[in-house]
């Protein structure tokens, strides 16, 4: 499937998900990012607004397995992995998948999570694969994780419709996340990238800048939203939409500038307005 049927096809999926997420176009798209691009998503954002209905949407337009872990101070890691148990017929163990087993993950107030958890958790966003017992299991594929992070203690969501929804399958998904690698980035917009993370460092509100790693996803992501808009090559403003996404939580601000409630995406405003962008739109096809 070329790039432009499969950009249709992502923009299908996106039109069945705003069928129940109104008003979020952006939010939702950005989340298609991360999904073509094999990243993952964090969420901040008080109860009630839709976070496990985008999560369960997505799933069900991709036709993708889908689990909610709710994340609690006495969760164990064997609580998301899976346990090993002993069967005594055949005198041998048996893993019980946990629910990270799952294409699509919502981990619901990450951050109540013990540290070690959290490990389990991470080892399997940034490995594909959990280790039970010392032995090594591979996630599926698709695989994401949206993880939220609620300032309050209670929550709330909204039903999915019970009609049947447009469905981007596995396989296709698939065949997006290896586009992007195909997608092309010349040198001056991998250049430009590298100037907005290197600004962000030097910034006099930031404490502690994005790392090399950033500059890994922002290509990454802006690869992935080039792809969904149809085209085979990368703008510098496909980077300017991706950066304060997928920079904003890489960054560690100043005391001050916390005391003045200074927000990482002003920042990350101030870098793109300070930092050139010396390339014309159509020397990004070259």
């Amino acid at each position: 499937m070329d790039k432009s049927a499969l950009a249709n096809r992502i923009g299908t999926v996106a039109a069945n998900v705003e069928k129940v997420i109104f008003g979020k176009h952006h939010e939702v798209e950005l989340a298609l990012v991360a999904l073509v691009c094999r990243g993952h998503i964090l969420v901040e954002d008080v109860p009630g607004t839709g976070k496990t209905v985008l999560a369960k949407a997505i799933a069900r337009s991709l036709g993708c397995s889908f689990r909610r872990i709710q994340f609690t101070p006495d969760l164990l890691p064997s609580d998301v992995t899976g346990v090993s148990i002993f069967n005594q017929r055949t005198s041998t163990f048996e893993f019980r998948p946990g629910p990270i087993m799952s294409q699509i993950v919502l981990a619901d107030e990450i951050n109540r999570a013990t540290p070690k958890t959290q490990s389990a958790l991470l080892e399997s966003m940034e490995e594909h694969q959990v280790t039970v017992d010392g032995t090594t299991y591979q996630l599926p594929e698709p695989f994401l994780v949206m993880a939220t992070q609620n300032p309050i203690e209670y929550e709330g969501t909204f039903p999915l419709p019970e009609a049947q929804l447009d469905r981007l399958s596995a396989e296709e998904l698939l065949q997006a996340q290896s586009a992007v690698k195909d997608i092309h980035i010349a040198e001056q917009v991998k250049s430009y990238v590298v100037a907005i993370v290197n600004a962000t460092r030097s910034h006099p509100d930031v404490y502690l800048g994005a790392s090399p790693r950033g500059s890994l996803a922002l290509a990454r992501a802006s690869a992935a939203f080039a792809l969904l808009q149809g085209r085979d090559f990368v703008l510098p403003d496909d980077v300017k939409q991706l950066a304060a996404p997928t920079l904003s939580h890489r960054l560690i601000l100043q005391p001050q500038a916390r005391l003045k409630d200074l927000a990482a995406t002003t920042v990350i405003a101030e870098v793109l307005a300070s930092v050139p962008v010396e390339l014309s739109p159509t020397a990004a096809r070259a």
